[in-house]
């Protein structure tokens, strides 16, 4: 049995469920995939998860492995079902020298002329086949077959890159590619089959034949691709020798196969091609749903070495199935505007883009809308198909890449927080908000461009956003900077298709349990810890770690509930603050984090994140108060790069990202200054909040929320720094708890080294000082000056011309 398997995994919907193939607690099973299509895989069973921008990407899927094997050992199996990725599987097992195939077992397969011409070397019948390397070759191609022809790569899926041309003129208009190996072959107006299953190595296991009612070609213009399983006897016997003889002649071992043949008007068949794949489109799913085999599970164990299940007989309930690919209205890049409509007696599955979705093509899964049909006879799941065909229109909407992007923010907090974060945005782009209350201040920033919804949930938050986005000409993109959002965000970015942090990534930060689980997997420097579900087991986790500890919830924000106990008896009593802990718009999850106290300075790190690449836009020294709490009185924006620990941060910080499957955004990181090293305390999906990104932009130059913006929007942020000085925001407290009468801050705002003096709290506010409120603050005071000593200067001035009285609270 494999030790270490490495899987390079690239879909998006559940084609393959890996966890039901191979124990991931008996095996180490490491996964290389992408932001997008780690989505269903099984993270929290896997020895590591590697994100590279494409499967395609050679080097980064090479540096990816190299990784993988530093963390769990030398890979034994490389596995990869998608046929794209089929090449450089194969040329990475002859590198590891790992059995499997090897590219020359693959060649004959991938490559399509040479499988003509050994297939017609075998007595199979293909069409007539030849090299195309530019026009010359395809016109005397021609000359000796007829027009129309095709010029299709040699290598290729899905039909992408397929050319029709019907003349000589049509061929001096084409431009041959020069950098692709092409071939030739004459046009022919047969019916097109296809033919899925196993070769056993010595002839068929299961297999199944379906006829195109469309064509894949036909698919790349617009046209809807649909495919029904063929329940003709004598048909099926003639279909199943030509199938055992192709496989034969190009299967070196065992593999699942996708075989596509021509069927003329008199019944003869001529094979088209041939893959070592599962077949695309909604054949893995029509095959586990309809005939109870899971192709892919068959491809898995050819690859993996494991038991192949599919020999084993099929479950009864047996039928013919079919499926229907619809594609957008318009060429993609477009916006769904409406969902197809089908009838009820149709598919018994379908697969629909949301509303305002942005469709971009990349292959039959992400073509349009998908339907799975099934029934008793090829007749009655045709019938099915075409009335479906009929109706199943999907209305989309031009999106023009050239156009002004539409940038819509998902809540925008209080005025005081965060203003200067929507006017930075407006001034960027064209801005759009969604949030649960009505507009307000927002107005003079967005307009109109407003709508109300219920922003905790991601399906009326996404009909909003889309709804903002429908009749906009250009492209589109979602932000926030509430803690309380990200998921909904993260969520409405994946139905609508744009860039964005992924949920799973999102949810990987919003619980500190999984961080810290999987920053101890991979060796980030972190905090040793314990989940605790009672008082008794905090107490426990606490003597084995080492008092004091630092007891906190697994979900909330602004370090509310986070108390450092330093006695059993503390310990006890944080559990029960860290579980009674609540903060707006944030759910409590089960049980609360006992973490050894990390000793050092605390410092935040906000990163700008493109394709994986993480840069570091600023840092800030937190200051702290009200111990034994964690209340953030303040930060201090200052230079930075050449302090001891500059290096090791940037690589902790990289580190961290990636294994928490980080790949775009900006992200607010707090980590502790030890004695062993920078260790992260958490990371944080957002932008940092107390004022940290205005605080940067005075120090640096380097605006983070600029560059939160152009990163939502797909262009690269400009980090370069104009200036290199000092920023601090003090945070002003009451004495005692109360409820505010007055508070003036003027004199406060015109002291010398004071860049801004913000009220936070409106007369008749009520503020609780920590543990019993939340950033119970009067004012923050922001200061800007060459070193911490004159802005500390500054900070003490202003506070003192501060104006505020309270009434004490019983």
């Amino acid at each position: 049995m494999p030790e270490h398997v490495i899987i390079i995994h690239r879909w998006t919907d559940r084609y393959a469920d890996y966890a039901a193939y191979l124990d991931h607690c008996a095996h180490r099973v490491s996964y290389v995939t992408t932001e997008r299509a780690a989505r269903h895989l099984p993270a929290e069973q896997a020895a590591g998860v590697r994100i590279v921008d494409s499967t395609e990407n050679g080097k980064a899927v090479r540096e990816a492995i190299d990784a993988l094997v530093a963390r769990a050992g030398p890979v034994t199996r490389i596995v990869a079902l998608q046929e794209t990725d089929l090449d450089l599987a194969a040329d990475l097992r002859g590198e590891f020298g790992l059995p499997g195939q090897r590219g020359a077992d693959l060649e004959p397969l991938r490559d399509k002329l040479l499988m003509a011409r050994r297939l017609a070397a075998a007595g199979i019948a293909v069409p007539p086949t030849a090299d195309a390397p530019d026009r010359a070759a395809v016109a005397a191609f021609a000359a000796r077959h007829g027009w129309p022809v095709l010029l299709k790569p040699r290598r290729g899926t899905a039909s992408a890159g397929i050319t029709r041309l019907d003349s000589a003129d049509r061929l001096a208009a084409h431009d041959v590619p020069r950098d692709d190996r092409m071939l030739v072959q004459p046009w022919l107006p047969d019916r097109v089959l296809h033919v899925d299953g196993v070769f056993t190595g010595g002839g068929l296991g299961a297999w199944r034949a379906a006829r195109y009612l469309t064509t894949c070609l036909e698919f790349t213009t617009g046209t809807a691709l649909a495919s029904v399983e063929i329940d003709d006897p004598q048909l099926l016997a003639r279909i199943e020798e030509i199938t055992a003889a192709t496989a034969g002649a190009l299967f070196t071992g065992p593999s699942v196969f996708h075989l596509e043949l021509f069927e003329s008007d008199r019944g003869a068949l001529t094979v088209l091609e041939i893959g070592a794949r599962p077949g695309g489109a909604e054949v893995p799913f029509v095959w586990r749903e309809v005939h109870g085999i899971d192709l892919m599970a068959a491809a898995f164990a050819h690859q993996a070495g494991t038991d192949d299940r599919s020999a084993r007989p099929a479950p009864a309930g047996d039928g013919v199935a079919g499926w229907l690919l619809v594609p957008p209205s318009v060429p993609t890049p477009c916006r769904v505007r409406a969902q197809p409509a089908y009838p009820e007696d149709g598919p018994y599955a379908q697969v629909l883009p949301d509303i305002g979705a942005l469709l971009t093509g990349g292959g039959y899964e992400h073509a349009g809308a998908r339907f799975r049909f099934r029934g008793g006879s090829s007749a009655e799941v045709t019938a099915a198909i075409r009335r479906t065909m009929r109706d199943a229109a999907l209305d989309c909407t031009p999106v023009d890449p050239g156009e002004p992007p539409q940038l819509v923010v998902i809540g925008c907090g209080n005025p005081p927080y965060r203003r200067y974060a929507l006017r930075t945005v407006a001034e960027r782009a064209r801005t759009a908000l969604v949030q649960s209350a009505d507009i307000d201040w927002q107005r003079s920033y967005v307009a109109d461009r407003f709508r109300a919804a219920d922003t905790a949930d991601p399906a009326a938050t996404t009909r909003a956003v889309a709804a903002l986005l429908a009749a906009h000409p250009g492209p589109g993109a979602v932000l926030t900077w509430d803690e309380a959002l990200l998921e909904t965000t993260a969520e409405v970015a994946r139905r609508l298709h744009l860039p964005h942090m992924s949920p799973e990534a999102v949810r990987r930060c919003r619980d500190k349990l999984t961080t810290r689980r999987l920053l101890a997997a991979a060796g980030v420097p972190s905090a040793r810890f314990r989940h605790a579900h009672s008082g008794a087991q905090a107490q426990e986790a606490a003597q084995e770690l080492g008092l004091p500890v630092v007891v906190k919830p697994r979900a909330l924000a602004g370090s509310i509930g986070v108390t450092l106990a330093a006695d059993p008896g503390a310990v006890a009593r944080a559990y029960e603050q860290a579980a009674s802990s609540a903060f707006p718009g944030l759910g409590a999850l089960d049980g609360v984090i006992v973490e050894e106290y990390l000793s050092g300075p605390e410092i935040s790190v906000d990163c700008a994140v493109a394709d994986g690449a993480v840069r570091i836009v600023n840092v800030a020294r937190k200051r702290l108060g009200f111990a034994p709490y964690f209340e953030e009185t303040g930060h201090l924006v200052a230079p930075w790069r050449h302090e001891p620990w500059a290096d090791e941060i940037q690589a902790v910080v990289a580190e961290a990202h990636t294994v928490l499957g980080i790949r775009t955004g900006l992200t607010h990181t707090e980590l502790r200054l030890t004695a062993t090293g920078p260790r992260i305390v958490e990371v944080n999906g957002r932008l940092g909040g107390d004022f940290i990104p205005l605080l940067g932009t005075l120090a640096t130059g380097v605006d983070p929320v600029a560059a939160a913006t152009d990163l939502a929007l797909g262009r690269t942020p400009g980090l370069t720094p104009t200036r290199d000085r000092c920023a601090e925001v003090r945070f002003l407290y009451p004495e005692h708890d109360g409820t505010v009468r007055s508070l003036d801050v003027r004199a406060a705002a015109a002291e010398p080294g004071i860049a801004e003096a913000v009220p936070l709290a409106a007369p008749g506010t009520v503020l609780r000082l920590p543990p019993h409120g939340i950033v119970p603050r009067l004012a923050a005071l922001l200061a800007v000056g060459p070193t911490p000593e004159d802005c500390a200067a500054a900070l003490d001035r202003a506070r003192h011309a501060v104006r505020y009285s309270l009434t004490p609270l019983r």
